[in-house]
């Protein structure tokens, strides 16, 4: 007997077929670092019944930005360490770029892709520069890329040969110091006289980091416009000014080629958000992609402001440093509540630390500078003098999120994020976003994946982290997972349309089969749902 079959008869079946394989995971206790769990038989979705101790539902048919990526800044000081990590131990260099920027699906790295970078001198660099030092210089005759350490590049090169998608992101920490008020590459602010011959200086930095074959993303007008600090280069702007150099520069560079770089305003801290970078979108609207946040003043929430006044906008986290000395659970907590699960649920298409390297002190740093006082600032990787590595809490906190993310095939898109909400008794315990990655094939299906915090650690009171039985609804069905006190990233494949769809269902047919036979669960017209799903997605 030979019968076609419509998708009801086989929804049941199908559905159940979702299952969670991929789990990578980092504990409170430091049990996991960063650990990819291999379950000995799969978490199922199956007919819903009572829900956990929380329950995540994750909403599909909301989608929100598609996140660009998380990583860190390559200073000169970053640089530096790296390329004497590569002078000394060569193998542990590589080993570390693939540990941090490899995206090859199941790779036992965090797959980072997006790096920002000073143009000139920051407060971490060996001395004072910009690319044109030559006073009064307005033809730009002397200007040269190669006033940045050779380092800087030869490094950004490797993370490229690595991860050739990566997102380059430059910006400066101050002009050249003779187009100042002062005179000084320290403190001061740019000269109203010279907004358009700055615009032509930034185009010509883009330029420079052409010729040395490295794409670029994104381009700010300046490092936190509002911090002027006298002991290391910096420059202030109102939101007028910072406007006025926005607009020359992106003429420029819709007039030289560089048409589809993003040009980002603002990059400073959240307090500004419902100040100074709305102003700066009111006077320059058509001139910036969006703007960019620090985590050193206000809260995340502030995002909301901006973007409900900009909602079209692009919203960037491009900095926050760690706290050499301070608690290492702790930080994981803050970050994951604020940057790598916050920022991203406030629209955040990035989330980004400090200093990609540095040593245990936290050095080297720009020479006099009061920048990172106290204990000093940690970076993402410690990187020792004989030749050996480490990284810190900061690096745990973004692998996580960055895991979820990162495409499923090679050159593929990377994750966009979806409605996810929290039920349940100990909602209050779990901090989640969801997100869906996109296939190259579209007959391949979605990547659905899942970062989740368990901060129920009763650390305010006494010790007691408590795992948490949770319930994940998805298209009407339930798996069920207990997330331990940590950090816990995994994920499913689904078919690119939902099965909870009706007009569709008559539409798409099953391959006559014999009901008698064996093989009840041929391919049908979809994608070969049932018996090609191994072979498509397998276990990574």
């Amino acid at each position: 007997m030979r019968l076609f079959f419509v998708i009801p008869l086989l929804l049941s079946s199908t559905v159940t077929s979702q299952q969670i394989w991929d789990i990578w995971q980092t504990t409170w206790d430091r049990s996991k670092l960063f650990t990819s769990l291999k379950p000995s038989s799969p978490i199922n979705f199956v007919s819903p019944s009572v829900i956990g101790s929380a329950d995540i539902v994750v909403d599909d048919s909301s989608t929100f930005q598609t996140v660009a990526g998380f990583g860190g800044s390559l200073t000169d000081s970053s640089a530096l360490l790296l390329n004497n990590l590569k002078s000394t131990n060569s193998a542990n260099y590589w080993n570390l770029l693939y540990y941090l920027f490899d995206t090859t699906d199941g790779a036992n790295a965090a797959g980072l892709s997006y790096v920002r970078v000073p143009l000139g001198a920051s407060d971490f660099s060996a001395g004072a520069y910009s690319f044109d030092d030559v006073n009064g210089d307005n033809s730009f005759n002397n200007f040269n890329i190669n006033a940045a350490p050779s380092y800087l590049f030869l490094v950004l090169q490797d993370i490229l040969a690595v991860n050739n998608r990566i997102k380059v992101h430059v910006l400066p920490w101050s002009p050249p110091a003779w187009m100042k008020s002062g005179g000084n590459i320290n403190g001061g602010s740019l000269k109203s006289s010279l907004v358009t011959t700055y615009a032509t200086y930034l185009l010509k930095c883009l330029q420079g980091f052409q010729s040395k074959g490295i794409p670029l993303y994104a381009i700010s007008i300046q490092n936190e416009p509002q911090n002027s600090n006298p002991t290391y280069p910096t420059s202030t702007y109102t939101a007028a000014k910072e406007a006025q150099v926005g607009i020359a520069l992106r003429s420029l560079m819709d007039n030289n080629g560089f048409g589809s770089v993003r040009l980002i305003g603002y990059d400073h801290n959240w307090d500004g958000a419902g100040s100074y970078a709305i102003q700066l979108m009111q006077a320059a609207p058509n001139a910036f992609a969006g703007v960019a946040f620090h985590c050193y003043g206000g809260s995340v929430g502030a995002q909301d402001t901006f973007h409900s006044q900009f909602p079209n906008k692009e919203i960037y986290f491009t900095e926050c440093s760690g706290t050499i000395g301070s608690d290492w659970w702790s930080d994981i907590k803050w970050y994951m509540d604020n940057i790598f699960i916050g920022s991203v649920q406030h629209n955040s298409m990035s989330g980004l630390m400090w200093n990609i390297a540095l040593d245990g002190n936290g050095n080297p740093k720009y020479p006099g500078t009061d920048s990172c006082g106290g204990p000093g600032c940690r970076a993402i990787v410690q990187v020792n003098s004989a030749g050996t590595w480490s990284v810190n809490q900061e690096f745990y906190s973004m692998s996580q999120a960055s895991k979820a993310i990162i495409p499923k095939d090679a050159g593929g898109p990377y994750g966009q994020r979806i409605g996810v909400s929290v039920g349940g008794s100990l909602n209050w315990a779990l901090r989640v976003n969801a997100f869906v990655t996109e296939r190259t094939n579209s007959a391949d299906w979605l990547r659905y994946s899942l970062v989740v915090l368990n901060w129920d650690d009763n650390a305010s009171t006494s010790w007691n982290p408590t795992p948490v039985q949770t319930t994940i609804e998805f298209r009407g069905m339930q798996a069920t997972y207990t997330f331990p006190v940590g950090v816990t990233t995994l994920w499913w494949f689904a078919p690119r349309t939902s099965f909870n769809a009706t007009t569709a269902e008559t539409s798409i047919g099953v391959m006559p089969q014999n009901i008698g036979g064996k093989n009840k669960q041929k391919a049908f017209g979809f994608h070969y749902l049932m018996n090609k799903f191994s072979n498509r997605f397998g276990r990574s």
